[in-house]
């Protein structure tokens, strides 16, 4: 089976960690540390957000982008694999949403 895309993604991400900043978005976002590159990730979902407000596909198309883009950067800085997120939802496959967020711990 060929390579998801977003596992290449995921891939350059974190080979760009260690990059010069002054050169690399994403060794630049790395450089500012997590709670800068989480503030990216709450300012392109609102983007999304109001994106998906308007009758423009294409825009909402280009957020979505942007927002799942700095969710695998935020994933990358908390050593947490695309793996991780897939498991996770494979394992809520099947459960209702209702029932799911109710077994979770408060």
């Amino acid at each position: 089976m060929a390579e998801d895309f977003l596992d290449t993604l995921e891939a350059v991400i974190g080979a760009r960690k260690g990059a010069d900043p002054a050169t690399s978005y994403v060794a630049r976002l790395f450089s500012k540390g997590r709670a800068k590159i989480a503030q990216k990730v709450g300012e392109e979902a609102t983007e999304t957000v109001i994106a998906a407000m308007g009758d423009d596909p294409a825009a909402l198309t280009a957020e979505a982008a942007d927002l799942i883009f700095h969710l695998l950067v935020l994933l990358s800085d908390a050593g947490v694999p695309l793996d991780d997120v897939r498991a996770e939802l494979r394992r809520r496959e099947g459960i209702s949403g209702i029932d799911e967020k109710a077994a979770r711990p408060s």
